[in-house]
Order: structure tokens, then C-alpha cells, then sequence
């Protein structure tokens, strides 16, 4: 019975269900209760999501059965996103939900760093200086002593700096060194306030054929001193192999176009030993550790109860094994060996309602409630087993209000009740923990030791479900949550959200003056609960004006908005600012920004950021130019272009047709859409031509992956992956008599200043001599590169290739990004 595993989710294909609450069969079951009889744990570290190896994570979860945890440094916060326009922290906020929908696929339990990707970067040594090493190494070690890990296993190569990106490496090398640290009590000891120091037994490196630099020197390579684990088991209840399932998590990863196609058979993981005592028996990563229940004190007796619930589980009636499953449970609540007891009646918690049939719900009436009103709660209970229990008590937290009512709960009748709820006046609002407090480049900040190391936002409101069965009380949480019908869908859950009473966006992120009048600004007030009057006021600097002083307003019904337009008047000189808005509702002030995140393949998410828009005086000249943009994986440049003063339509690949464009004067395509739009293909003898005939092409970043056609550029071009990650680095006109450096703007050094995260990447670092390179800049220590501009006469008309990352700089207000832009729009002029 080893290989009859299944686990719940698996078998969940349409992402819109991925939030429902599991309800495990008895094969499930079983799995469950074979993984509660094994006493092991290993770490897997790497730096970002995607970096994870989830064939090894699945097979080590469910072949193993050891808890298998992944501690990815970072929330890819620096990353590209392939589904929407969001980057940075809000891009961190989904790939984080995709990290833990991808671990709820191959078993696996997700932890992070405070570290904040802050984009590509070469080596460790600038990693380590950006990111507070620190403090990075310091929430590695409080993770490894939460976490406990038997073994711990990194992605990278800890000795290869220069390599790979430089936050790889870096992972690895503060892994090496919390190694030794973890159990020194001179290390980082403000951290034993909530744990203890420890000691994994072995750690490890996860080689691959792409550390040797080509899978023939991998296989031609001597191995002996390399640990091989057969990962290719194929789970027989399930019908699927160990790779289908990390196929499954890895595809989770949606924004970053990570789709992948299981495999079938045989196959083989290396693990290189690193320090440690050295395993025996090599295909056993846990050889010479007692994994069984006897690892800790008063344990030897749970395990004999144990053995014997896997050995007689009836898969036609699981609720049979309850009766046991109790006596454990009770058992497990005496130990002395807290971290085992955590894990452990959690564990069994979960069995036990699962073979009960035991459903417990809490749902709010709302999606969204503000502190201090009062929600209507829904409570469920039902047992759809023969086994006698009561329903002893449901409390609620934080409001501590307890129902004292005890219930029997006999077989398959539902007892519900709906409960008036009041939540505290100082009740946080949600968000993700980490964006609550400013951060720096490298780092997010989070005060509370607790939290850090959490995965996912933190929701204080719950129910608790005590339940009695056989006169041993087991406590059964549910965090309240939030559900309706939807008529394609059906059944959709959603968290509960705490929002301020409201909220307020600019209708734009930045705006551009380029000249002394006066430009219209909207404001979107929304209403987080009912009846809400008040007003709402723009805080500009001095030198700026804004009329009215503050418009007032009235909101019925929660969730209603509401838009106040005023009217800005630009300073005299250059300058970039910060415009908040401020609205005061019954003499308090707020000043937030609710931003949505609603992906069917993730849980609803929801972020708070100042309520602020940027503006900046910009002396920039732009033609009368009419741009259609074709969008490609996903960005807000066309918002950008609109604000500078062009009109902008986007127009779908279909529409693409000599007609259509023949009303424009240039064609813009966004970043990778020659990754991702593969009806290009089909229509890039239209967009030539409407070079050729005396428009402009101008093309945006792509990645050397899966280019939708050859024939991209009229002229031989080949995409590379050089870049240039720091933002400052000097850039040299290599024409600097060329337009694009001259007209409508004089270019110069001077535009190239305060760009963010990166000049730019993917670079062409091959093209024809019709191409003219117009600038060259590098990385310390490294050649010149320069392709992040080129420009070539095809026709009567340009085509311009571009590197630079325009999507990230014009989003966040770069006063020379929109300068440049401008020029090379007017380069047919």
C-alpha cells in the first residue's frame, strides 16, 4: 500500500475552484494517516518562486512522506508578469498566492525571507549589498528553528558566484552559513524568546545537468559522490506519476508563463552532500535519522495506535478508525516535544474530521466589513458519520464572543445558526503583512519576530468549533470566509476583507504637465459600508494649485463610488511630486488606496497603498502622432502614452489589417508579444508594410523563448539575455547626432538618471548593418552593451527595436523615459 496516495486538489483541473475547502475521500484519508506515522522534515532553499524543484518536493511529500517545506528568499516581486499590468509588490502578492496554491498541489508547506526582489542581479556580492544579509540570514535561521529540518537541500550552488543571478547564489550561501549558526545560542538570540536553537543533520545541493553546462558532460560525469533518488513513482490510486503532479504546482505559476507538461516513468534527482554527517545509504536522505514516532518522548505508544489505524483503515467506512484516531489525539496533547505536538494535532485534526465526514463552516454575509461594525456570521455543523459527538461550544476571535450550547450532532443533520458578530474598533485592516510598513529596496520590513516567515496575509477572524467525541474536546478552527453562487462557476469562495471605511485612487498613476495649464484630475471615492458623508481634498506641494479646496460627498450603499474632479495647476520650474488624497469621513481622516487582485487561479487578494499619484512638470515636446498598441503579455505603457499627450488606441491582433492601421502614424507592440501573441505570425507581412510605406514599427522588449515568428525585424536580429541591471550605470550616445537624440527633446546624460530596478534587457546582441546602435551602457566589470536601442530605415519608414524598459520606468513617473519615448515616436517626422 505504499504508492496509494491521493491528496486532495489533484484532481481540482478548473483553477476557479482552487479556494474551496477540501473534502478528502478515503483514499485521501489514508494518505494522510501514513504521512501522520512519519517523524521527518526537510527544507528545500532557493531564491524566488519558480525556483523550487516541485518533482522533488512532491516525491519527498508524498513518496516520503516528510514535511517538506520551501523557503524561497524572495516573493519574485522584481519579476515580469505574463496575465496583468501589475509589477512589483503587487506582482509579489500573486506570486505568492501562486507559491501557495502550488504547494497545496505537491504537498509541500511555503515559507519566505523579508527580502525583496529588487530585479536581476549578477552577482551575490551586490545581492548581499542591497538586501540586508543580515537580516536575510537572520530570518533563515529563525525559519530553520521553527521549522526544525532534518535535512536541508539548496536549489543553487553555493561556490559558483558570477554564474547565475546573483540572488541564486546568494541563497545558497546564506544557507551554507546558517548551517553552522542555526545552533549556536550567541546567533541571533532575540529569537529564543519563541524558539530554540537546532541542528539539521545534513545539508545538500540539488545538481542538475545545467550546473555541468550541457546534460551530455552531466551524464558523462562521475556521480559517485552524489545522492540519486528515484523520483518517478507512479501513485496507482491516483493515475498519475510523481512528475504529472509537480507538473500540476509548477503550472501554477500563471504570471511567469510557467505551464508545464507532466512526464511518465523513470527518473532520477542528484543531491550533492555538503556538510552534515554524510547519509550511508545514499538513496535515503534520512538515513540514520529516526523518523518514526519513537524520535520523541511519550511517542512510542502513539505510534503503536497509529500502526494499527493504517493497518485496519476500512476504506468503505474511515469513520471506523475514529475511535483511535481520538485516543492518539489525546495522547499527542501530553507531549512535551511542542514542535511534534504542533504539526502532529493539526494533522490529526484534519483525519479525524475528514473520516467523520465532520463539516464545519463559518461564512460571512459580506466579502468585506470595516472595525468596530457588526457581520452577520453563518455557522455549519454537520456529522455524516455514525460516531457520537457533540458540539460543545463555537467562539469567535477576536471579538471573543462564545456560544454555549452543547449540540448533539448526530448523523447528517446540519445544525446551522447565523450570529451577529461586532468586530473591535482597533481591527487591522487586511493586507499583505509585509507591504505595511515602508520598506527599502532590498528589504520589506516586519517588526513582529512571529510573523516573520509567513506565507500568506494574516486573517484574524475565525470560529472555533469545540468538539466532544468520546469525552476528549478537539478544538476545530475555520476563519470566517465569504461565499456565493456564481451561475457559470457555482460555488465561489473568497476570504473575508477588513477595509477603512473608505478608500480613494487617482484615476491615472501619473500625470504629465508639459506646459503651464491646468489639467483635470479624477479621484474614485469608495464606500466601505453604508451611508457615508464626507469630503475629499488633493495635498500638493507648494507652488502647485488646486481648485476646489475640497469637494464634498455622499455614498448610500457600501461598495459605491463616487469620482471628485479637480482641477491642478503645475509649478512654474521641473519638478516631480507626490499628490495624496485625503478624504475625512465623521472628523477621520483617510488616506488609502484599495487595490483588487482577482485571478481565477489564485484566492481573491486585496493590497492598501497610500492613496497617491505622481506628477511631474515636464519640459517635453511631443508631435501629434496617433499610435495603435498591440498588447502583449501585459503592461501600462498605452496609459502612459495617453497622458503624455498622443492618442492612443489598442487594437487586438485579429484587427491587424493594412485598413485599420492606415489612420495611424506608428505601431507600438507591448513587452513579449512576440512571446505570447501568436496571431503575429500571421500578420507581421501588415505591420512591414506599414513600415515600408512610410510609418514607424517600434517593438518592445521579448525573451529568446518561443519567439511566435522568425521574421520579427525586416533586417536579421538575434535576441539575447544580456541586460544591464543597474539603473545608474553610465550611458554613452553612440550617435549623437541621431534624431532620436535630438528631436523634439535634446537628450542627455541627465535623462538616464533615477530609473528604477533596471535600464533594460533582453538586448539584441547580434543585428544587421541596416540597424543603427544609438546607446551603450554596461554592468561593473562587464563589456559595453549595445542593443538596448536600434533603429533602422526600412522602406519610406523606421523600425525601432528597444530593450529599455520603458514598461517599468513610465509607470513610476522616470522624467527621461517619457522624454526619450517621445523621441523615438517622432523619429518619421
Amino acid at each position: 500500500m505504499k504508492h496509494f496516495i491521493l491528496f486532495s486538489l489533484l484532481l481540482l483541473t478548473i483553477n476557479a475552484l482552487a479556494q474551496q475547502p477540501a473534502k478528502p475521500n478515503a483514499v485521501e484519508l489514508y494518505n494522510q494517516i501514513q504521512k501522520l506515522n512519519f517523524l521527518g522534515s526537510v527544507l528545500y532553499i532557493a531564491a524566488h518562486p519558480d525556483d523550487e524543484n516541485t518533482r522533488l518536493i512532491a516525491y519527498l511529500s508524498n513518496d516520503v512522506k516528510a514535511q517538506t517545506g520551501y523557503l524561497s528568499l524572495t516573493r519574485g516581486d522584481g519579476g515580469q508578469n505574463l496575465i496583468g499590468p501589475e509589477l512589483r509588490e503587487q506582482l509579489g502578492v500573486i506570486r505568492t498566492q501562486e507559491l501557495i496554491e502550488a504547494r497545496k498541489i505537491d504537498g509541500g508547506v511555503q515559507f519566505f525571507t523579508r527580502a525583496n526582489d529588487f530585479g536581476f542581479s549578477k552577482n551575490p556580492d551586490e545581492t548581499l549589498q542591497i538586501w540586508d544579509k543580515d537580516q536575510v540570514l537572520s530570518d533563515i535561521i529563525w525559519v530553520i528553528r521553527k521549522f526544525q529540518p532534518d535535512v536541508i537541500i539548496n536549489r543553487f550552488d553555493h561556490r559558483s558566484p558570477g554564474t547565475t543571478h546573483g540572488h541564486h547564489t546568494s541563497s545558497a550561501m546564506l544557507s551554507f552559513e546558517a548551517f553552522d549558526k542555526v545552533n549556536d545560542a550567541n546567533v541571533f538570540p532575540n529569537q529564543f524568546q519563541y524558539t530554540t536553537t537546532w541542528q539539521p543533520k545534513r545539508l545538500f545541493f540539488n545538481t542538475t545537468w545545467w550546473f555541468y553546462g550541457s546534460k551530455e558532460k552531466f551524464d558523462a560525469a562521475d556521480k559517485s559522490n552524489l545522492s540519486k533518488l528515484q523520483i518517478g513513482t507512479y501513485y496507482q490510486s491516483l493515475g498519475k506519476s510523481n512528475q504529472e503532479i509537480a507538473a500540476l504546482s509548477r503550472s501554477r505559476h500563471q504570471s511567469q508563463g510557467f505551464g508545464s507538461t507532466g512526464t511518465r516513468g523513470e527518473e532520477d534527482e542528484y543531491l550533492e552532500f555538503l556538510k552534515g554527517d554524510a547519509p550511508k545509504d545514499k538513496a535515503n536522505i534520512f538515513d540514520g535519522i529516526d523518523t518514526t514516532w519513537n524520535r520523541v518522548k511519550g511517542g512510542k505508544e502513539i505510534g503503536g495506535l497509529l500502526a494499527n489505524v493504517e493497518k485496519a483503515f476500512d476504506f468503505k467506512n474511515p469513520s471506523a478508525s475514529i475511535p483511535e484516531l481520538v485516543k492518539a489525539y489525546d495522547l499527542i496533547q501530553k507531549l512535551e516535544d511542542e514542535h511534534w505536538k504542533a504539526i502532529k494535532s493539526e494533522e490529526i485534526k484534519k483525519i479525524i474530521a475528514g473520516c467523520a465526514g465532520l463539516y464545519l463552516e463559518s461564512v460571512a454575509e459580506n466579502q468585506e466589513a470595516t472595525p468596530g461594525s457588526t457581520i452577520k456570521i453563518k455557522l455549519e455543523a454537520i456529522n455524516r458519520s455514525d460516531v457520537k459527538m457533540n458540539l460543545n461550544t463555537i467562539q469567535t476571535f477576536p471579538s471573543s464572543m462564545s456560544i454555549q450550547s452543547v449540540t448533539e450532532l448526530t448523523n447528517n443533520k446540519s445544525i446551522t445558526r447565523t450570529i451577529d458578530v461586532e468586530l473591535q474598533n482597533d481591527e487591522q485592516f487586511t493586507n499583505a503583512y509585509w507591504l505595511n510598513k515602508k520598506g527599502t529596496i532590498g528589504m520589506y520590513t516586519v517588526k513582529d519576530q512571529q510573523n516573520i516567515g509567513k506565507a500568506d496575509v494574516l486573517r484574524d477572524v475565525k470560529a472555533v468549533f469545540m468538539i466532544e467525541i468520546n469525552g476528549v474536546t478537539i478544538p476545530f478552527e475555520k476563519k470566517v470566509v465569504y461565499k456565493y453562487n456564481d451561475d457559470v462557476k457555482g460555488e465561489v469562495y473568497q476570504p473575508l476583507d477588513i477595509v477603512p471605511v473608505v478608500t480613494s485612487a487617482f484615476a491615472e498613476k501619473v500625470y504629465i504637465f508639459n506646459n503651464d495649464r491646468d489639467k483635470t484630475i479624477t479621484v474614485k471615492v469608495k464606500a466601505g459600508k453604508d451611508a457615508i458623508n464626507g469630503n475629499v481634498k488633493l495635498e500638493v506641494p507648494e507652488g502647485w494649485e488646486v481648485s476646489p479646496a475640497e469637494i464634498p460627498f455622499t455614498i448610500d450603499k457600501k461598495g459605491q463610488e463616487v469620482a471628485a474632479v479637480f482641477n491642478v495647476s503645475p509649478s512654474k520650474e521641473a519638478s516631480d511630486i507626490s499628490i495624496k488624497s485625503i478624504v475625512t469621513v465623521d472628523g477621520q481622516t483617510y488616506s488609502l488606496n484599495k487595490i483588487d487582485i482577482n485571478y481565477p487561479h489564485i484566492y481573491k487578494q486585496m493590497v492598501l497603498k497610500p492613496a497617491e499619484a505622481k506628477a511631474i512638470r515636464l519640459k517635453i515636446k511631443t508631435k501629434n502622432e496617433k499610435i495603435a498598441y498591440i498588447m502583449g503579455a501585459g503592461d501600462e505603457v498605452p496609459k502612459s502614452l495617453t497622458q503624455m499627450g498622443y492618442e492612443v488606441e489598442i487594437i487586438r491582433p485579429e484587427e491587424i489589417s493594412a485598413e485599420r492601421l492606415e489612420s495611424f502614424d506608428v505601431v507600438m507592440t507591448g513587452i513579449r508579444a512576440y512571446n505570447t501573441v501568436n496571431a503575429l505570425a500571421f500578420k507581421q507581412n501588415i505591420l512591414l508594410d506599414f513600415v515600408k510605406n512610410g510609418k514607424t514599427m517600434i517593438v518592445q522588449y521579448n525573451t529568446t523563448d518561443d519567439l511566435v515568428t522568425k521574421d520579427m525585424s525586416p533586417f536579421p536580429l538575434k535576441i539575447s539575455r544580456d541586460r544591464v541591471t543597474e539603473e545608474n550605470a553610465e550611458m554613452r550616445f553612440l550617435n549623437p547626432k541621431h534624431p532620436v537624440l535630438n528631436y523634439p527633446n535634446k537628450i542627455t546624460a541627465d535623462d538616464f538618471k533615477d530609473w528604477k530596478q533596471e535600464q533594460g534587457l533582453n538586448y539584441p546582441n547580434e543585428w544587421d548593418a541596416a540597424f543603427t546602435p544609438i546607446l551603450s551602457s554596461n554592468d561593473k566589470g562587464e563589456k559595453p552593451k549595445n542593443g538596448a536601442l536600434l533603429i533602422a530605415k526600412y522602406g519610406k519608414g523606421n523600425y525601432v527595436y528597444t530593450g529599455l524598459s520603458f514598461f517599468r520606468e513610465l509607470p513610476e513617473g522616470v522624467s527621461g523615459a517619457f522624454r526619450l519615448l517621445a523621441n523615438i515616436i517622432a523619429i518619421g517626422k
